[in-house]
């Protein structure tokens, strides 16, 4: 039983809301006893020689944020600046806790030391040459990025709650679905730490706009001002721009994959993405969710070939990437990768928020 079930099913009585009152209690507790170290100096924050934004979100699950890291990496490298991403690499296999794993020019290396997110997001920006640096402990990841890369710009990818390194900016991302948690801190909700963290945020970028309706982001809007009333807010949406024909290595356009499919994932919110594919007028005839971060195994993969009834298999880069090595000899075709991106809604002038929050003057960074 995962998380999610769990939780879902202590709910339905009073002693079981009781148990996650009390947990979500002592966690916040937690919580606001390191950020006061932090904020008192009791803990040290450190520094590199180089500017570091942080993409993050106060919730947990999927709030698109993988996606923000790759706009803004490839935004980034775009405008010809050296820009390298550090990340913990959640649930990577750690042959210590001090241990570093460089993804930059080893297409060939293990997603498991790298943890499949940093694995997914080296292998997409492959061409842009952004170094993907993955450590326990982001601020020596920082430095080994400066030192080996010269990097000018480092991506926190999901540090919001990380403050030993320190950082010039950070992006929170908050999901227009389910955009505060439940109003609850884990694990009786899903926020991280409290909302009042969202005086922390130079910009937030909302996402799955395009998923609820404009009263809906308009009282977001507000009740995210009520913590942080001079925070610019862009609105965003994920837009698929094709498939991927993994058998034949080769891309194909949205509308060459037509009626009914079976899919699978492992995502922070699988139905995002189901209901990506039914807006592209796919029918889901059979799915598959998984927990967050699933390995996926040999018996896992017959079991989509077998059931699968011969229909086109719909899944995410995310869990491609961890397929095991012989995949092509219990696949054989019809298996499709969606390519989903993150689009900045309202244009140019909306970009550019997001780009300032990066960086605000491209063209005076030093070298």
């Amino acid at each position: 039983m995962d998380f999610a079930s769990l939780r879902d099913k202590l709910k339905k009585n009073w002693a079981g809301r009781t148990v996650l009152l009390c947990a979500s209690k002592l966690y916040g507790v937690g919580v606001n006893l390191n950020r006061l170290a932090y904020d008192n100096g009791w803990k040290a924050s450190e520094s590199v020689n180089s500017r570091v934004v942080c993409i993050g979100n106060i919730t947990a699950g999927g709030t698109g944020k993988t996606t923000a890291v790759l706009l803004a990496a490839t935004t980034l490298a775009q405008k010809g600046l050296r820009v390298s991403i550090v990340s913990r690499g959640y649930k990577r296999q750690q042959k210590n806790k001090n241990d570093v794993v460089i993804l930059f020019d080893n297409p060939d290396a293990d997603w498991r030391l790298a943890g499949d997110e940093p694995y997914m997001m080296s292998r997409l920006l492959i061409q842009y040459k952004v170094p993907i640096v993955i450590g326990r402990n982001r601020a020596a990841a920082a430095t080994e990025a400066l030192r080996k890369f010269r990097s000018q710009i480092i991506l926190l990818d999901d540090g919001m709650q990380h403050h030993k390194l320190k950082r010039d900016a950070n992006i929170v991302l908050v999901d227009a679905k389910n955009p505060f948690g439940g109003g609850a801190l884990l694990p009786l909700g899903n926020l991280r730490e409290p909302m009042s963290a969202l005086k922390r945020a130079n910009l937030i970028v909302l996402t799955h706009c395009d998923q609820v309706n404009e009263r809906e982001l308009e009282n977001i809007k507000d009740k995210i001002r009520e913590y942080n009333d001079l925070v610019e807010i862009v609105e965003s949406e994920h837009k698929p721009e094709y498939f991927f024909d993994v058998c034949k290595a080769q891309k194909v356009a949205l509308t060459d994959v037509k009626g009914e499919v079976a899919c699978f994932s492992a995502l922070g919110h699988p139905e995002t993405f189901e209901n990506t594919l039914k807006g592209l007028g796919l029918t889901i005839a059979q799915k598959w969710r998984f927990p967050d971060h699933q390995h996926y195994t040999e018996e896992h993969l017959r079991t989509f070939e077998d059931t699968r009834r011969g229909l086109p298999l719909v899944t995410t880069f995310k869990d491609f990437v961890k397929f095991p090595d012989n995949w092509r000899d219990i696949l054989t075709k019809d298996v499709y990768v969606l390519s989903v991106n993150l689009k900045i809604r309202g244009g140019e002038e909306e970009f550019n928020k997001f780009t300032d929050a990066l960086y605000p003057k491209f063209s005076k960074m030093k070298e």
